[in-house]
């Protein structure tokens, strides 16, 4: 009884369902909420169902009339409400599923998941790709990762940044880089060391049949004193007061000293009444000697002419996994630096495999209990075509009312419905952090060329989405993916406009790319119930940024004053708001940031487009887009012009819209129009700024300006080179032909002989 208390202490103060109590008591709200939703699809079902019938007066009364306009008019309006209510019928069935997984789920108990102490448990590398980031972000990130509660681990960064900078600011970045990793693995080696001493003295003890059990209960809880302090200690070392800093003060280093703690006071009790065996002894030894036990390195793919050189962040990830499990040596050639295979007594590199692998972007973090419970999942029997088992990230908290606020709840709001994915069947891989089974990226892996060199992707970067993409090569494969219903992780979200502009067109381009291979899968095979309801979802997922934005400008551009009439149009959209709204407020946020959140949407109308557009030229091009990279660094981002214009235009465009409107008496339209304009009127000022504007749209031009006055020196060598080129050719060419004229006479005359 009192060795389950012990182990009970390694549940962390993390917000999840941390044991059944506490799930018991949520009970009665999630199925309150269940009944709302359910509510609200019935109600979202009648609407659409009147809907439809007036839609389909409407469209009978033109064909009456022969208006062929009007019925493709028509049409086109049925099919963009169609699209539009089949996203509410997504968000309304996945937050079913979300509170049915909520209430059901029971985590493994501590006493199960410790299980991994005692013998070989797998082993896992946790893989961090960082380009040009600040090293004070990676450093958190790397640190949550290494303070993972799992043994054999290793911590590998790696670094994407040009290997031969350019700039004293790129090199300078690089330096700090590299050394993050020797310092965090001078920081962790003193603490590992001695525990890994007292756990080999307590075995040699054991071994030698002279074992103490109280006095061994008492050297384990100062030991996890000692753990404790040293975690306090670094948490007292953040210098910043950052939302990050706070995150990885309270929910890693805090959290986890508080529960060492905890256990030092439950072992010496149990110490004292002699309720601790031999067995139970040895775990928590072992378990002291991993806290602190893990190995960092870094890794530079850049550095070797015969690794990938594509700037993504896939084959970042790709170039090392290819090496796991083989020995390197550096060697020069002609070209460059390249890397080769070699027997392991000649390596100057050997890159140990791994069961399992964490990707982890430089600006996420995980709580200590991420791998633990993940990998139990997936070593669960029945799930060993569990290719990913994730949990969708939750944003690190920043200040009520700004961009990085706003933004963070349309992510927390996709939590729950990836949850609800799961239980349809139509889970989707997002990179910002996941648990890889090793095993199914080799059975999805491709081999290609690369500048002459062979390449072997094991995650697709054919789009920008690499993880919507490998999530459909995984499942037509036969693996499955799966989102674990706790809070587990962290991710930070762009602070301003520009980074922001760059993470959501990348995230819009690329769907429509992935789709038609959606479809072939879904096609594949027997036609069952269950595919049909999990193409439900999956292929919404791949097209509802295009049919979304490409939809309301539609609406916004063209008067359907009749439709827009109709009562039952807004009531088929209430209870999606609502139930926005509500579940804004149980995320933290508040129910007004509704608001907000649709004139961040009506903001992000030209970005969403700028991504779809760029997925649409690399169909008709076929040349991928390139992959952009969000800023995570100091300061402002600034957005390109082009960009901060279209919302000007945009804005403007629907006013005279509404001004229209109004001339011809179209008064349903011109509401919709205003009010559509008056939040992106909002999000211009609030989450833009005129300042920022002006400042952007400068600098584009005179970037503009700058290129353009390079390009026409550039242009004007070009120009004079090629007609010095010319004029050597024609001073050359007829003294060559005179000198061989008499000998190209004689040729022409034997032949006509």
């Amino acid at each position: 009884m009192l060795a389950a208390r012990v182990a009970a202490t390694s549940e962390h103060t993390v917000p999840t369902a941390a044991d059944s109590a506490a799930t018991a008591r949520r009970a009665p709200s999630a199925r309150r909420e269940i009944a709302l939703t359910v509510a609200a699809l019935i109600f979202t079902s009648i609407a659409w169902a009147f809907l439809s019938i007036e839609f389909a007066v409407i469209l009978s009364g033109l064909v009456e009339r022969r208006d062929i306009a009007g019925v493709f008019g028509q049409m086109l309006f049925i099919v963009i409400v169609a699209l539009l209510t089949w996203g509410s019928f997504v968000y309304l069935l996945t937050r079913i599923a979300f509170y049915r997984r909520r209430l059901d789920h029971r985590p493994a108990p501590a006493v199960v998941l410790e299980k991994f102490f005692d013998g070989t448990a797998p082993t896992l590398t946790v893989l961090v790709p960082a380009y040009r980031e600040e090293a004070q972000l990676v450093r958190r990130t790397l640190l949550s990762a290494a303070l993972q509660d799992y043994p054999n681990r290793r911590v590998v960064l790696l670094i994407d940044d040009p290997a031969s900078p350019t700039s004293v600011a790129d090199a300078r970045g690089l330096r700090d880089m590299q050394s993050l990793i020797p310092q965090l693995q001078a920081l962790f080696a003193d603490m590992a060391a001695k525990l890994g001493r007292e756990c080999a003295a307590y075995e040699s003890s054991r071994a030698g049949g002279r074992v103490d059990a109280g006095a061994e209960a008492g050297r384990i809880g100062r030991l996890y004193e000692d753990a404790a302090g040293w975690l306090e200690e670094q948490a007292a070392q953040l210098a910043g007061n950052t939302p990050g800093d706070v995150l990885l003060r309270d929910q890693v280093l805090l959290a986890l000293a508080q529960q060492h703690r905890s256990r030092a006071l439950l072992i010496t009790e149990c110490a004292q009444s002699s309720a601790l065996g031999q067995a139970q002894l040895l775990r928590e030894y072992r378990r002291l000697a991993c806290l602190f036990r893990v190995e960092f390195a870094s890794f530079q793919r850049k550095r070797y002419v015969n690794l990938a050189h594509e700037p993504n962040k896939a084959m970042n990830l790709n170039a090392y996994i290819g090496l796991m499990g083989g020995y390197f040596r550096e060697v020069q050639h002609s070209d460059g630096l390249h890397l080769e295979p070699c027997a392991d007594d000649m390596a100057a590199l050997s890159v140990p495999d791994a069961d399992y692998l964490v990707t982890l972007d430089a600006d996420s973090m995980l709580v200590p209990d991420y791998a633990l419970r993940l990998i139990h999942y997936m070593s669960l029997p029945g799930h060993e075509r569990v290719a990913v088992a994730q949990t969708p990230y939750t944003t690190i908290p920043a200040p009520s009312g700004t961009l990085e606020h706003v933004a963070g709840a349309t992510t927390d709001i996709q939590y729950n419905i990836h949850q609800g994915f799961t239980a349809f069947g139509g889970t989707y891989w997002v990179g910002a952090n996941a648990l890889l089974r090793k095993s199914a990226l080799t059975d999805i892996a491709e081999t290609a060329c690369e500048r002459g060199f062979p390449v072997t992707r094991f995650i697709q970067d054919r789009t920008v989405i690499e993880d919507t993409e490998s999530s459909v090569d995984l499942v037509a494969r036969g693996w499955q993916l799966h989102n674990y219903p706790e809070r587990l992780a962290y991710s930070a979200t762009p602070p301003d406009f520009g980074a922001l502009l760059i993470q959501r067109r990348r995230w819009a381009n690329g769907g429509l790319i992935i789709l038609p291979k959606l479809i072939r899968y879904l096609l594949r095979g027997p036609s069952t119930m269950r595919k049909a309801v999990e193409g439900f979802f999956r292929c919404h997922y791949l097209v509802s940024i295009a049919a979304v934005n490409i939809g309301l400008l539609i609406m916004l551009a063209f008067a359907f004053e009749q439709n827009l009439r109709s009562p039952w149009l807004p009531l088929a959209v209430v209870p999606y708001f609502l139930l926005y709204a509500r579940d804004l407020a149980h995320a933290g946020y508040r129910h007004t940031d509704l608001f907000r959140v649709y004139a961040l949407n009506m903001m992000l109308i030209p970005v969403n487009l700028g991504g779809v557009l760029k997925s649409l030229q690399q169909a008709m091009l076929s040349r991928k887009s390139v992959f952009g990279r969000t800023p995570k660094v100091a300061g402002r981002t600034s957005a390109p012009a082009v960009y901060v214009l279209a919302e000007y235009l945009l804005l403007a465009w629907w006013l005279e819209v509404a001004t229209r409107d109004f001339i011809l008496g179209q008064y349903a339209h011109m509401a919709f129009t205003l009010t559509s304009a008056g939040f992106l009127a909002y999000a211009i000022y609030g989450y833009i700024g005129w300042k920022n504007s002006v400042e952007d749209v400068r600098r584009g031009f005179a970037l503009w300006r700058g290129v353009r006055m390079t390009r026409v020196p550039v242009l004007q060598r070009m120009a004079r080179a090629v007609t010095a080129r010319l004029r050597t050719r024609e001073q050359v060419i007829p003294a060559a032909i005179r000198t061989r004229d008499p000998e190209r006479q004689a040729h022409n005359k034997s032949r006509g002989s």
